[in-house]
């Protein structure tokens, strides 16, 4: 117990990078704003690095660092394993931490290959017998217009969906000096703007919809197909070098695709899209209204009512509300929320599942799904074969 009267968990994180700090963020300041089961303790973060992971642990707030993650699973002061690292250690981290009888929160996507993600699922399901949970984390769910979103659907408010329009821009990659980081090579990152940035489109698509894709056809396109490697990661030291390596990622990826309700979809997820910085745009269409939303706005939700009469248009709902999904625990209504809220969400949720025993959403199972879009996608992009069922 601690002063709050709620039971601690004690939290072990892998990664410290990008996602390691906004993951931070949430587990420190979670239960300051929702009323949590748990009291998340912050444990041990975990990285390769000693100096480094240490030197991350103490500004981030965790209080003790490991350069071995499976010391983590050791510790009977840890009961979550939170993996914030690239794709291609998911699978072997989040397997043997679920084994281990510990709680598991891993990023997205689930895992490089289907059938990675397929072997997570079968120990997400072993450990869901006793007890042990497991999430994904699509945080863009916990964006309370988002959220909204998907209550309106729910409530039927835009009735039989017909259309679904889903775009994820970036433009950070656009300089082809840009150094040849991890993110742009398959064996790490499993795929590029497809899987980093379209599985997110995907799963906010189908979380709104409450429906899934079945099919797919697709085409993608590496425009940068060499780049300079990191002085440190070609061994150059300081002074650098003139080394170059192939970029075995996409760049960009575009397809379209049919749910099993029967609408038609389009996905577009570019790291290309010059002046775009993180612009995950959806519009869903439906025969009783639409909804339309743009990340890079996003506590707006715009909604139209086609059962009103003809000067009903769109109309922009401000989505901090008490009453909004999440908005509550917050500010009063019109003071905003940002992007490191929506993991602070995610965590609450996860608290909470792991409180009342019920599986966490997005599950492992969902994140599997995503996978096999994924995989579809490349497929139908790679040898041109057109439309290549889920």
């Amino acid at each position: 117990m601690n002063h709050t009267g709620r039971p601690a968990l004690g939290v072990g994180m892998v990664g410290y990078s990008f996602m390691g700090r906004v993951h931070s963020q949430a587990w420190r300041n979670v239960s300051a704003f929702f009323d949590t089961p748990y009291v998340p303790a912050m444990v041990v973060l975990a990285g390769r690095s000693g100096d480094k992971v240490s030197a991350a642990a103490a500004r981030l707030g965790w209080a003790a660092a490991e350069t071995d993650w499976k010391e983590l699973l050791r510790r009977d002061d840890v009961q979550v394993i939170d993996i914030c690292t690239p794709g291609d250690s998911h699978g072997e981290i989040a397997i043997a931490a679920l084994d281990a009888g510990k709680h598991v929160l891993c990023e997205k996507p689930l895992a490089n290959s289907v059938s990675e993600a397929e072997e997570m699922v079968l120990a997400a399901e072993r450990a869901a017998a006793r007890g042990i949970r497991s999430m994904v984390g699509f945080n863009y769910r916990r964006v309370p217009a988002i959220a909204l979103a998907r209550r309106l659907v729910a409530e039927g408010r835009i009735g039989t969906i017909r259309h679904i329009r889903a775009q994820y821009l970036q433009d950070w990659i656009t300089d082809p000096e840009f150094p040849l980081v991890w993110r742009l090579d398959k064996d790490k990152a499993g795929s590029g703007a497809l899987g980093d940035i379209g599985a997110h489109i995907i799963d906010t698509a189908q979380f709104i919809t409450g429906d899934r894709l079945v099919g797919v056809s697709a085409i993608t396109e590496t425009f940068v197909k060499e780049r300079p490697v990191a002085a440190e990661s070609a061994g150059l030291g300081a002074s650098g070098g003139s080394a170059r390596g192939a970029v075995t990622v996409d760049d960009a990826a575009l397809f379209i695709g049919r749910t099993a309700g029967g609408a038609l979809a389009s996905f577009e997820a570019t790291r290309f899209a010059t002046g775009r910085k993180n612009a995950l745009r959806i519009e869903v269409n439906g025969s009783a209204g639409s909804l339309a939303f743009d990340f890079e706005s996003m506590n707006e939700l715009w909604f139209h009512d086609d059962t009103l009469d003809d000067t009903a248009g769109f109309r922009r709902i401000l989505v901090t509300e008490p009453s909004h999904p999440y908005a509550g625990a917050w500010w009063p209504a019109g003071h905003l929320l940002g992007y490191e809220h929506t993991f602070t969400h995610e965590v609450a949720d996860f608290l909470s599942a792991i409180a009342s025993g019920t599986g966490p959403s997005p599950s492992f199972a969902d994140g599997l799904h995503v996978q096999r879009v994924l995989a579809a996608v490349a497929a139908s992009a790679a040898n041109g074969s057109g439309w290549t069922p889920v």
